[in-house]
C-alpha cells in the first residue's frame, strides 16, 4: 500500500483535535439541561454520530447509482467504505440513545418510531455486508451491493422525518418542532456551540476514516487478485 498522503495525515491529527474539542464542549462548556440533568450531555455525540450515519447510507446509495452508471469498480469501493464506516456510527448512536434513555425514560428500549426505523436501518445494513459475503464474483457482488445500497438508502430519510410524521416521545431539536413529539427541550447559545460543533467534528472524522477504509479496499483488491492467480 502506498504511503498515507499529506493531506490524510492532516485530517487524521485534525480529526483527533475536533474530537478533543467537542468532548470539552459536551462535558464542560455546554451548560446542564435542567430537566435531564448531566444525562443530555450524551446528546451531542448521540446526534454526531447519527448524523454521519445517515449521511454515509445516503452517500453509499449515490455512489450505488455512480457505479450503475459507469461500472467503475471505485464507486464500489467508495459504496462499501461509506455504508462499512456509517454502519459503525449508527450503532454507536443507538448505544448512546440507549443510555441517555435510560433516566429520561425510565427505560434502555422502547419501540418509539424512531427507534424502531433506526434499528430497522441498522439491521439493513448489516444484512448488506451478509450479502455481499455470499457473492464471490465482483462485478456482480458490486452490481447487488449497489442496487442494495439504492433500496437502502430510503431507509435513511425515513428514520430523520419519522418523529415528524408520526406520535413520538423522541424530541425533535433540528428545525420545526413537531406538535405530536414530546419530551423535547430548548437549547441555549451555549448549547447550540457544542452541537454544531459536534456535528462539525464527526463530519470532519468520518471523512478521514472514510479515506482510510477507500485505501483498505484497494487494499484487499490486490490480495483478491493474488489469490485468483495462485487458484488459475
Amino acid at each position: 500500500m502506498q504511503p498515507r498522503p499529506m493531506m490524510l495525515k492532516v485530517l487524521d491529527i485534525a480529526s483527533i483535535i475536533v474530537l478533543a474539542i467537542s468532548t470539552y464542549l459536551a462535558l464542560f462548556y455546554a451548560p446542564t439541561e435542567a430537566v435531564m440533568g448531566q444525562v443530555q450531555r450524551v446528546f451531542y455525540f448521540h446526534i454526531g454520530t447519527a448524523w454521519v450515519g445517515l449521511l454515509g447510507f445516503v452517500i453509499a446509495a449515490i455512489a450505488g447509482i455512480a457505479y450503475l452508471a459507469t461500472k467503475n469498480m471505485m464507486w464500489d469501493k467508495f459504496e462499501v467504505a461509506a455504508v462499512e464506516v456509517s454502519t459503525v456510527f449508527f450503532f454507536i448512536t443507538i448505544a448512546l440513545g440507549s443510555i441517555w434513555a435510560r433516566p429520561a425514560w425510565n427505560t434502555w428500549w422502547t419501540w418509539d418510531p424512531r427507534l424502531t426505523t433506526a434499528a430497522v436501518t441498522e439491521l439493513i445494513y448489516i444484512a448488506y455486508f451478509m450479502l455481499r459475503q455470499g457473492i464471490e464474483d465482483p462485478e456482480k457482488r458490486a452490481r447487488f451491493g449497489a442496487v442494495y445500497t439504492l433500496l437502502g438508502g430510503i431507509s435513511a430519510p425515513i428514520t430523520f422525518m419519522v418523529i415528524r410524521m408520526f406520535r413520538t416521545i423522541h424530541p425533535v431539536v433540528v428545525g420545526t418542532e413537531s406538535a405530536e413529539a414530546q419530551g423535547g427541550f430548548s437549547m441555549t447559545g451555549d448549547m447550540k456551540v457544542a452541537f454544531f460543533f459536534a456535528l462539525f467534528a464527526f463530519t470532519v472524522i468520518f471523512v478521514d476514516m472514510l479515506w482510510h477504509r477507500i485505501r483498505l479496499s484497494s487494499l484487499e483488491e490486490k490480495v483478491e487478485q493474488l489469490k485468483l492467480k495462485v487458484s488459475l
